[in-house]
């Protein structure tokens, strides 16, 4: 099959990026299509995409793209439109935030009776967080006037996200968690497959050497609003709690701002020296209110480490309350610190190989093989 693989945009890395990087092993030889492509040299991304064909629409040759994308986010049709499809057997969409979804020009499950060969398949990580009242990245403020902009704008965008979700032939989700959005906001069915979580085989034969913990507890991930790390910063300096906080996004400035003096920011890391600073972690602490699946907490229990969660979301999925971490009912600075005392309590009851056994559900391989059994039944 002539396949193509089409992904929202590349820039930084998180568990869409994760995703798209085994679709590209499953497909090597499928272009990737984006929006724009941020991919610094000698980056991690950089090095794992290299020998892909990446193209960009013409949204990537304006200057300013990363900054321009969100308040022009009404070019995302015009956008998408410029890029032809039609000559593919297989679409494969990874879509999250730029309705990156709806590309043959008809659809066997949209009601139309025109007829094609293409088959598209979306692997959606949620339906955009923007236009269904989940919290962003953005917060729009006291500013009335951009308050109105994105009020109109989103309406719009709403109704061709779902238009464009009905051109969709088959839906993955990436958990329960998104598969009830799914229903919820395009009335479509779809199936779970569950994001591939890959761990390097050194850190967990390290992590499984690693017998006494050391005396922190460890965040990180892309430091944005809607994972609420300023909670968990606030909670860990008020109880004086070694914290280490790896990855960066535009909240890091104001994060520093508020940290007490326990908490420590790592930056930008490589898987290598992740792995590291999760391996010796007491604890990892995940606050999002309402995450689509979560892949830290995952990567954190692959190396042995516990987890401290909201009780919530794809969190639901992934941790096992009592057996490889532990449920926070509130998200906030005081259930945080609740969840930290409640977890010394049952600390020495959870061991390390259940932490990896959980992870291991969601390992890169296993994704691979749900994926190609899927399009193999469905394509």
């Amino acid at each position: 099959m002539k396949v193509a693989l089409v992904h929202d945009y590349l820039k930084g890395e998180g568990g869409a990026e994760q995703v798209l990087l085994a679709l590209h092993e499953i497909y090597p030889s499928a272009p990737i299509y984006t929006i724009f492509s941020s991919i610094k040299k000698n980056s991690t991304l950089a090095e794992k995409f290299g020998g892909a064909r990446i193209i960009e629409s013409w949204f990537g040759k304006l200057p300013y793209k990363e900054r321009l994308i969100s308040p022009l986010r009404f070019l995302i049709p015009l956008i998408w439109r410029s890029l032809d499809f039609s000559d593919y057997d297989l679409v494969i969409s990874s879509a999250s935030w730029a309705i990156t979804k709806g590309f043959l020009p008809s659809s066997r499950r949209g009601g139309t009776t025109a007829r094609r060969s293409g088959v598209e398949v979306c692997y959606c990580h949620t339906p955009p967080r923007y236009l269904y009242g989940y919290e962003t990245s953005r917060d729009l403020g006291k500013n009335i006037f951009i308050r109105i902009y994105a009020a109109v704008v989103n309406h719009f965008m709403r109704l061709y996200d779902w238009e464009r979700a009905q051109k969709v032939d088959f839906f993955i989700a990436n958990s329960r968690e998104v598969q009830s959005r799914i229903k919820k906001f395009y009335r479509r069915e779809s199936t779970v497959i569950y994001p591939p979580v890959e761990i390097p085989n050194e850190c967990k034969v390290q992590s499984a050497k690693c017998k006494v913990k050391e005396n922190y507890y460890i965040t990180g991930g892309r430091l944005e609003r809607p994972k609420n790390f300023d909670l968990i910063i606030e909670a860990c300096s008020r109880l004086k709690l070694p914290l280490k906080i790896y990855g960066v996004g535009s909240q890091i400035e104001n994060l520093k701002k508020t940290a007490g003096s326990t908490i420590e920011f790592m930056g930008s890391v490589t898987d290598e020296e992740k792995f590291k600073l999760l391996s010796g972690a007491k604890a990892f602490i995940a606050m999002a209110k309402d995450e689509d699946f979560g892949i830290t907490p995952v990567e954190a229990m692959a190396v042995g480490v516990p987890v401290i969660a909201y009780k919530g979301g794809g969190y639901l999925e992934t941790v096992i309350d009592g057996k490889t971490g532990i449920f926070v009912k509130e998200a906030t600075i005081e259930g945080v610190i609740r969840g930290v005392r409640d977890f010394r309590e049952i600390e020495e009851k959870i061991k390390p190989e259940d932490c990896r056994r959980q992870a291991e559900k969601f390992n890169k391989e296993r994704f691979k093989k749900e994926f190609e059994k899927f399009v193999k039944d469905n394509a």
